[in-house]
């Protein structure tokens, strides 16, 4: 009784004693007791934005052509393993431009020689692309690079090639020298204009860009620094274009006194140039478009055609046709005294409007190019016009929204494509 009452007191001890021992003999073996369970890897999804063509099955009028549609994709990401390549090269969400489309227009059927021509800020293959039809009348270039200048009339033999110095600051016409200012126009300009391949491919030179003259006293000083500056560029070759004034400017019976520079021009083989915009369609203010909607300005304007006009009031009667480059030409929100959105500049701010009016039938570019086919249409019906520029193809900074480059030029190049060469 006594060794059974013993043996039961120390049976715990022996117990302790055994399960330390199977400890023991565990770590011998290499193994760990209840071993904790090892992380493994899992796969997260994250997403990604990634912007995807657009579908070509949507109208081209409600297209944007900057439109994209958005697709989630799904992602599979390793949180613990930065070696591990993922679909993306990013860790972040991302958003990836789509190749923008080309949007479609109702092909233009054929005409005769086309008179529209665009405005270059700088070189750009796109102006190229153009100039390769042969059916291009006018450039008008801001950059005027003897190589850039020189390709341009490789390419295309006949286009008419306009260049304007721009840093020039405009005049204070009420205070200052026309003859001297144009002696200083003369020394500035003609080092640049007779280097050998500019002066082989530019056909005139612009002034003052859009002056502002506001009575006749201003208007006669504006025409005697145009005199003057013909003459000096003249005697070394080089020609020039007169006026360049802004849409809508100057005042009708202010060109009476403007009629020395024009008379110089003439005799020294000089242009006039003018600019000539409108909005919210490029025929506002001409024939029945206007704001009187019992006016009826028949085919001239007060934007567009209004070069008409100063040509049948004032030029003919005086003996002074010359030939007429319009050197920047298209629609500008800018003009005042018009219908539709405020806030709206170039043709593709325009975009909305025109297609809530019903007016857009292809696409906005296409309609914009209905608008220029319109305006291409009444330049062709007068020889002294040699054409206009549309602003812009790789316009100046500041004006995107008049750009006409990318994929809507596509619709242009189609449209000079069906117009024989000049």
């Amino acid at each position: 009784m006594m060794k059974t009452l013993n043996a039961s007191r120390h049976r715990p001890v022996l117990l302790a004693i055994l399960f330390l021992l199977g400890i023991l003999l565990l770590a011998g073996c290499g193994k760990k007791a209840n071993p904790s369970p090892t992380a493994q890897p899992t796969w997260t999804p994250t997403a990604a934005i990634i912007a995807a063509s657009t579908a070509t099955t949507a109208p081209a009028a409600t297209a944007s052509p900057t439109s994209a549609n958005i697709q989630y994709l799904p992602i599979l990401r390793h949180p613990g393993r930065t070696e591990m390549a993922s679909p993306l090269p990013s860790p972040t969400p991302e958003i990836k431009p789509s190749p923008t489309p080309t949007p479609t227009a109702t092909p233009f059927p054929p005409g005769p020689p086309s008179k529209l021509g665009v405005f270059v800020g700088r070189n750009d293959p796109q102006l190229f692309d153009l100039l390769r039809t042969g059916n291009l009348a006018l450039v008008k270039t801001l950059e005027y690079d003897p190589n850039f200048v020189a390709e341009i009339k490789r390419t295309d033999p006949d286009v008419f090639l306009v260049a304007r110095y721009t840093p020039l600051p405009h005049p204070d016409f009420n205070n200052w020298d026309p003859i001297a200012e144009a002696r200083k126009f003369a020394d500035l300009i003609l080092p640049i204009a007779t280097e050998p391949r500019r002066l082989a491919s530019i056909d005139c030179w612009e002034a003052y860009n859009e002056p502002v003259v506001s009575n006749e006293a201003q208007m006669a000083s504006l025409a005697q620094f145009e005199a003057e500056r013909v003459r000096l560029l003249a005697e070394a070759g080089v020609r020039s274009c007169v006026g360049n004034f802004g849409v809508g400017q100057p005042a009708l019976e202010l060109w009476p006194a403007f009629f020395p520079a024009l008379e110089a021009a003439k005799q020294h083989g000089g242009y006039l140039a003018l600019h000539e915009y409108s909005a919210p369609y490029l025929w506002f203010g001409a024939g029945t478009n206007q704001l009187n909607p019992e006016a009826d300005e028949r085919d001239e304007g007060w934007l567009t055609l209004r070069y008409r006009k100063v040509y049948r009031r004032y030029l003919q009667p005086a003996n002074l046709i010359i030939p007429l480059v319009i050197t920047e030409a298209g629609i500008d929100g800018l003009v005042g005294n018009r219908p539709g959105p405020g806030d709206a500049r170039g043709w593709q701010d325009f975009g909305p409007f025109w297609q809530a009016q019903g007016a857009v039938k292809s696409s906005v570019f296409g309609f914009y190019m209905e608008q220029l086919a319109w305006y291409d249409a009444e330049l062709q019906k007068d020889d002294y016009v040699i054409g206009a520029a549309i602003f812009a193809l790789a316009g100046p900074t500041g004006w995107p929204s008049y750009e006409i480059g990318g994929p809507w030029l596509a619709i242009f190049e189609q449209y000079l494509s069906v117009h024989p060469p000049r």
